[in-house]
């Protein structure tokens, strides 16, 4: 029995089918993928919180790459000024729960994963069970409230955490472990402003979306290195992408007392 190289928590390794194989044939070609990997996202839950523009296109890809359980949380319902980016969801949809309409979609995609469908609001209340059995957790959230309030439990869960935002033509992506790099709060000690509205052009989110997604993949695998320690910045107005070094702030409020 082995872990990946950022979980604790045993992988066995699992059968592929002969649909799987044939399925992931692309991504099993990779060097220093394989079976190997395959199987532990076969054996692997990840948690998305937040099914609009960000987790819309990162789920997307988890199902399509074979990740076996997928937990989707959103207490929303598909709206018409979503479309311009939320890609799971089309006109008719309009109306409809989010986590429903994205559980049917993901499935009709590969029906060889697992959906859990959370319609609740994420609170320090419903954020344990959510949490639980989960290996890594996206934040695809839109407001920086609730963005701190999953920090704070994934820190305290020890569960990886990839953070994603976006904001008129800018993304920014950061991965964090905890104990090993610094969180959400080391990055902003103090509340940015919230706007009520976010302006956003359709493909950024589409693009951190997919490296949310990357990001996971690598985490439950051990392939490549995860952005942990590095804020990922994406200007969409003149496509350049660049990385800012994040240091852990000892006196950090979330994470601090953890790593002393």
């Amino acid at each position: 029995m082995e872990t990946s190289s950022r979980s604790s928590r045993p992988l066995q390794e699992v059968e592929l089918t002969r649909e799987e194989l044939e399925r992931y044939d692309r991504q099993l070609r990779i060097l220093g993928f394989g079976g190997r990997a395959q199987s532990r996202l076969k054996k692997s839950t990840v948690l998305i919180v937040g099914a609009g523009g960000l987790g819309s296109a990162a789920s997307i890809y988890l199902a399509a790459g074979g990740v076996g359980r997928l937990r989707i949380v959103d207490h929303g319902e598909v709206e018409l000024s979503n479309l311009n980016r939320q890609i799971l969801y089309t006109t008719k949809d309009v109306g409809k729960p989010k986590v429903e309409v994205a559980s049917r979609k993901l499935l009709e995609l590969n029906p060889e994963i697992k959906i859990d469908p959370i319609r609740e609001e994420v609170t320090e209340e419903t954020l344990p069970n959510m949490l639980k059995g989960t290996d890594v957790v996206l934040d695809c959230l839109d407001n920086f409230k609730t963005r701190f309030l999953l920090n704070r439990a994934c820190v305290d869960g020890s569960k990886p955490l990839v953070h994603g935002a976006v904001y008129g033509l800018e993304g920014r992506l950061m991965t964090i472990i905890p104990g090993e790099s610094p969180c959400l709060r080391c990055l902003m000690p103090r509340d940015p402003e919230e706007h009520e509205v976010i302006p956003v052009l359709g493909p950024l989110p589409g693009i951190v979306g997919a490296l949310e997604a990357l990001e996971a993949i690598k985490l439950l695998t051990g392939l490549g290195r995860p952005s942990a320690g590095r804020l990922l910045i994406i200007d969409g107005e003149d496509l350049s992408f660049y990385s800012v070094e994040v240091r852990s702030n000892p006196r950090c409020s979330v994470c601090g007392k953890r790593r002393g």
